[in-house]
């Protein structure tokens, strides 16, 4: 499932392969775009889950995975793994094709259109960059999003940060012993911050490729604390994983029913340690 470090990833992949080189063909969704062969690409960058392909005419491509996309590369007349039709974005350049299967968006537009766009409304700091100024995502927060937004729905909003996916929503609650309930309405400054920058922290530690790891127990009992879980006991107190679809656009969602209780409910049976950041 593509998140703010995957597409990070696939910039700093492709960026360089692409950077100077000139398109020799271009189909979006299954057209041929004349318009952008002979088109020269200046530079690769991510922002969140978006990637855009800046050209030497100052437009720019802009893709969104969503839930389900992903880039791969061929020679020409290599088969490819995926069919034709799944295809929404493919790049010829040098003897290789660039695809981008089962995009949510692709769109060509000014890349200054994209910029001010983005710093206007659509997305908030890009986790994967740095750590956010939570003064400035709390404002963001307030400023967009009802008070009564749910904090599933809050953390996946990429107009108050960008980056934060399915799997860092529901690791980013257990590390920080936040229940997935919470309303935005129920969250301090302080809370924010924990949140946004343990995001942040999580999905900066892997931008090097390979498996998603936010837990680096050697323990041999797995490289994700709650994610994916359901049913099997927490790897802090033994509790059972609730797995539900939350959030006004539901959402699969992982989280220990002890380790991350409600204020509003009463804590039962023993006090656990904090899960920590390891």
């Amino acid at each position: 499932m593509p998140e703010g470090d995957t597409v990070h990833i696939v910039a700093s992949l492709i960026g360089p392969v692409l950077r100077d080189r000139v398109l020799s063909a271009a189909r979006v969704r299954g057209r041929e775009w004349q318009r952008l062969r002979g088109r020269r690409v200046t530079e690769v960058t991510s922002k969140g889950k978006h990637l855009y392909i800046a050209l030497d005419d100052g437009n720019c491509l802009r893709s969104h995975l969503g839930l389900f996309g992903s880039w791969h590369r061929y020679r020409d007349g290599e088969p490819w793994l995926k069919p034709e039709r799944q295809a929404s974005l493919a790049l010829a350049v040098d003897g290789w094709v660039y695809v981008c299967f089962n995009a949510r968006e692709v769109e060509l537009a000014p890349c200054e259109a994209f910029s001010a766009r983005d710093q206007r409304a659509r997305l908030g700091p890009d986790l994967a960059r740095g750590n956010p100024d939570p003064v400035l995502v709390h404002r963001r927060a307030l400023e967009l999003l009802p008070a009564d937004t749910p904090v599933v729905d809050l953390l996946l909003d990429q107009r108050a940060a960008c980056g934060i996916g399915n799997v860092y929503k529901s690791e980013t609650l257990f590390i920080t012993r936040r229940s997935p309930l919470l309303r935005l309405a129920d969250l301090g400054p302080e809370d924010i911050a924990d949140l946004y920058l343990t995001a942040a922290r999580l999905i900066q530690r892997n931008l090097g490729g390979g498996p998603r790891v936010t837990r680096e127990v050697q323990d041999g009992r797995g490289i994700l604390w709650v994610y994916g879980r359901a049913g099997l006991p927490c790897l802090v107190c033994g509790t059972p994983v609730q797995r539900e679809r939350l959030g006004r656009n539901p959402r699969s969602t992982y989280w220990c029913p002890d380790c991350q209780v409600h204020p509003a409910v009463e804590r039962c049976g023993v006090e656990t340690a904090p899960p920590g950041a390891t």
